[in-house]
């Protein structure tokens, strides 16, 4: 199962430079790091990201994350995966641009 990760430019950057990140500033106040389903990830971006552009979204194998990912009650009630160690280079499965078009984040043509 994929689960989604949302990055504005700079801090994605910083992942690809150093190989791996404890997260955004969020994750570094929670102790974790905060992922999305397929399902909740576009709540997630109008929620957290309202009007932001130049977003990243990465796509993590939940699978492959082990014991360290960690399914949470969160919003709603809802669970959420979190990680709790810092996200790598090689977690990501694949990344994609997120335009930003009328203050809505566009998620046409990603799979989810």
């Amino acid at each position: 199962m994929l689960i989604y990760k949302l990055f504005r430019a700079a801090e994605y950057d910083a992942l690809v430079a150093a190989g791996e990140t404890a997260g955004a500033p969020v994750d570094l106040a929670d102790g974790y790091v905060h992922f999305s389903t397929g399902d909740q990830v576009a709540v997630t971006a109008a929620k957290h990201f309202a009007g932001v552009g130049g977003l990243k979204l990465l796509a993590i194998d939940a699978d492959a994350l082990g014991d360290d990912l960690k399914w949470e009650v969160s919003r709603g009630g809802a669970l959420f995966p979190h990680l709790y160690r810092k996200l790598r280079v090689a977690d990501v499965v694949w990344v994609r641009d997120l335009p930003l078009q009328d203050g809505q984040h566009q998620f046409d043509g990603v799979t989810l």
